[in-house]
């Protein structure tokens, strides 16, 4: 029965990125998954019940530098990911997604995860910002909250 949520999520997550269309995006395989892990194990986190995922969300630590050249779109969300290395100081965070169920939306989990995961990569990395690439009028509400109840300044790539 877990499968069933993470199978929702698989589909939600396609429709509304629609990464297999878009090159430029990261695209969540196994090798993409491992080296998130190696970049930082909150990376992808989640809140699930007995039937798996009901939010799901990715955050990518990076450089200042990095995160510049993403916000002036000289390299795509895919090559940030390419270019970041595991291992460096991190010094600002990309939130690259956040999925929730559509039963479960409107009751703050989508924040609660995101915050829970900047303040576990916070204990190893001094974190001076939050960039996004929103999709939404919802993901970029989303965004200003984390950012205030993380208390750091918010920059933003227009699609």
């Amino acid at each position: 029965m877990a499968h069933d949520n993470f199978q929702r999520m698989m589909r939600l997550a396609e429709e509304f990125f629609a990464t297999k269309d878009d090159p430029a995006q990261i695209s969540v395989t196994e090798e993409v998954m491992e080296k998130l892990r190696q970049i930082h194990p909150a990376t992808m986190s989640e809140e699930a019940n007995e039937n798996g995922p009901i939010a799901w969300i990715l955050l990518l630590p990076t450089t200042d530098l990095l995160m510049h050249r993403f916000l002036r779109r000289e390299i795509t969300e895919r090559e940030l990911l390419e270019a970041t290395p595991p291992g460096a100081a991190y010094d600002c965070l990309y939130l690259c997604s956040a999925l929730v169920l559509p039963e479960f939306r409107r009751k703050g989990l989508a924040k609660e995860v995101i915050c829970r995961a900047i303040q576990s990569i916070r204990k190893d990395h001094t974190i001076r910002a939050l960039f996004v690439w929103t999709f939404s009028e919802e993901g970029d509400a989303l965004a200003r909250t984390v950012a205030q109840a993380v208390d750091l300044p918010l920059y933003g790539r227009e699609s």
